[in-house]
């Protein structure tokens, strides 16, 4: 069952014309009910009456967040792809409309028309939602996932200062807090307390990701997993062996584990049943298997495997993993920025107990800081910053917790749950703010104090006994692809203030273009490419027979970072007019301040030649 839920000032619908034989015989031919909560439902294939019940709840929970008296069930057929058959459908809408009668007053469009209907959306935070109902369908689902909803938490906003600012939604507004000076945490705000991620418009990073020709949607597999075109596929390698890289030097152990593992494995299965989120599950010839959705299953097992003194502690595993998998829901996946299947680099760390694990995490926080800087995104302008903690630990941690957002440097969103529900007793999260206005994120850390225990890894005190790590979940910068999603997101927001949008020097597939003026000056241009290539700089070679203005404003649209035009007077000179994208600027250089220029923006980070032949005319078009 999907419902979509809109909060109106009115809806006015009048049945035109029988959609199906069957069609509910008419009472009213025209309807209008003013502010009430409307609900678009569409039974899908499978459903049963089971469904009812949830749905029901659903719609009341909304109803009381918006404070609607009145609800209109309006049948939609259209919500989904397969739907259930009519009779089936009648049925369960029908039941929807008894159950929510003994609480509100109750409209219901007819069934099996074509109607003609016009609706005013009030606008507020929550007066957009959607839910999707599976009641009997979810067997592979956590415990956790189920259970979320009855999560007990409050919300506030924590200062640098240690202010705290207690927030809640009232009449469909975030109250508590003045978001004025800090408009993309209010943001975060009110897409986490709506607790709603259907993604109802197409992010811009989708089309832009498509027509530079790096990622695309692969039709011949499950939603949420793509093609990486070359140019794609260096940003994402680059990416990989960036994060790589710090987080070894960091003191990470880099390992490679297997990404199914057995359903039925006790651990494991305990550990899923703790886990929010919903998997991938394959029938082998052997077993049945599930498909990671973190490296913590391989790391954990290894580390039961392993003799772990006091004196190894803290002691971190890293892997990138290719790849994890979660069964996102459907209208939550959203382009780069929510998938089924993605790199995830993971890195834990065993510690002796809560306090070395709080000191490493501040320690690890300056490696994200590095990781997520470095990749190009802003603490400052880019990122927002959430916790989620048991108040048992805030209140025996306060200062720990302060002293993180202070590290932040920003007011920081804190849900506060009443109890431990999860594995973990304390979260923080650096969020990216899109330009639709949701929130994703990237980096996150967690104080795990289950695993240990659950997977039965300990290691020798200084007493000679045996005891169990606390365990801590890092991933220095969030999913691979969700960093891209982050950076091509900036870059549309940077078009959108009236700047020329661009990628970081060091991920630019191509970071200077030469474009000769005629095919006389091709060897010119081979010659200069082969001395930028020596300095490790990617470069390439329009030999198209276009004028040169055609030239420049296809790389223009390519995002190039330099490009360079190539005639007599630059091959006499020795000077070329480098035009830099950033700036907008032209400035004649010789050859050795033009790899200046890009060397001293890509030092210290990773090299990968472009896998694309260096002249343009020799490369396909990728859709």
């Amino acid at each position: 069952m999907k419902i979509l839920l809109i909060h109106s000032d009115f809806i006015e619908y009048e049945p035109k014309k029988k959609a199906i034989e069957s069609a509910e015989k008419l009472v009213k031919s025209k309807v209008r009910v003013e502010d009430c909560l409307v609900v678009f439902c569409s039974a899908e294939d499978g459903d049963s009456m089971d469904v009812v019940k949830p749905t029901i709840e659903n719609i009341k929970d909304v109803a009381n967040q918006v404070k609607a008296d009145r609800i209109v069930v309006y049948p939609f057929v259209h919500l989904c792809s397969k739907p259930a058959s009519p009779s089936v459908a009648l049925q369960i809408v029908k039941a929807i409309e008894e159950g929510l009668k003994d609480s509100y007053e109750v409209y219901r469009a007819p069934f099996g028309w074509y109607k003609e209907f016009t609706l005013k959306c009030k606008g507020h935070p929550l007066s957009e939602l959607s839910r999707e109902i599976a009641a009997g369908k979810e067997k592979d689902v956590s415990e956790a996932v189920k259970k979320e909803p009855e999560l007990k938490s409050e919300f506030f906003i924590i200062e640098p200062s240690g202010a705290e600012h207690k927030i809640e939604i009232r009449d469909g507004k975030v109250i508590g807090f003045d978001f004025s000076k800090y408009e993309k945490l209010g943001k975060l705000v009110n897409y986490e307390m709506a607790k709603s991620h259907i993604v109802d418009k197409e992010p811009p990073h989708i089309g832009i990701m498509k027509r530079l020709e790096l990622v695309n949607y692969e039709d011949a597999s499950d939603p949420g997993n793509f093609r990486y075109m070359p140019k794609g596929r260096l940003i994402k390698s680059l990416l990989e062996d960036f994060v790589t890289r710090e987080t070894i030097k960091h003191g990470a152990m880099e390992v490679e584990t297997p990404i199914m593992y057995d359903y039925e494995h006790p651990a494991l299965k305990s550990y899923l049943n703790r886990f929010p989120s919903r998997q991938y599950t394959i029938q082998t010839p052997n077993k049945k298997v599930f498909l990671r959705f973190s490296a913590c299953f391989g790391q954990f097992l290894m580390a039961h495997d392993s003799n772990i003194s006091y004196r190894n502690l803290p002691l971190s595993m890293y892997e990138l993993t290719k790849y994890s998998f979660r069964v996102e829901q459907r209208g939550e996946i959203a382009g780069l920025r929510r998938l089924r299947t993605f790199t995830m680099p993971d890195c834990h760390a065993l510690c002796k107990d809560i306090t070395q694990a709080k000191d490493e995490m501040q320690r690890r926080f300056e490696l994200a800081r590095t990781v997520v800087e470095g990749s190009g995104l802003s603490i400052s302008d880019d990122m927002e910053f959430a916790i989620r903690v048991v108040r048992d630990f805030y209140e025996e941690n306060k200062d720990f917790v302060h002293a993180i957002i202070r590290k932040w440097g920003k007011p920081a969103f804190v849900e506060i749950w009443d109890k431990k529900f999860f594995y973990f007793i304390f979260k923080y999260e650096w969020n990216f703010v899109d330009a639709l206005d949701k929130a994703a994120t990237l980096t996150t850390d967690q104080i795990d104090v289950e695993n240990a225990e659950r997977y039965d890894i300990r290691f020798i005190d200084s007493d000679n006994k045996k005891k169990f790590p606390v365990i801590l979940h890092l991933s220095p910068s969030g999913a691979i692809e969700r960093v891209m999603y982050g950076l091509l997101e900036k870059a549309y927001m940077q078009q959108q203030a009236g700047k020329n949008p661009t990628l970081p020097m060091w991920l630019s597939p191509t970071q200077i273009r030469l474009c000769p003026v005629n095919d006389s000056f091709i060897p010119f241009a081979e010659n200069i490419s082969e001395q930028l290539e020596k300095e490790n700089i990617r470069s390439d070679i329009d030999d198209r027979t276009e004028s040169i203005g055609k030239k420049i404003r296809d790389a223009e649209m390519e995002w190039v970072p330099i490009i360079v035009v190539l005639g007599e007077k630059e091959r006499d000179s020795g000077q070329l007019p480098a035009r830099f994208r950033e700036t907008g600027k032209v400035e004649n250089m010789a050859i050795k301040d033009l790899v200046r220029s890009v060397t001293d923006k890509t030092k210290n980070f990773p090299y990968k030649q472009l896998s694309l032949p260096k002249l343009l005319t020799k490369r396909p078009v990728f859709n």
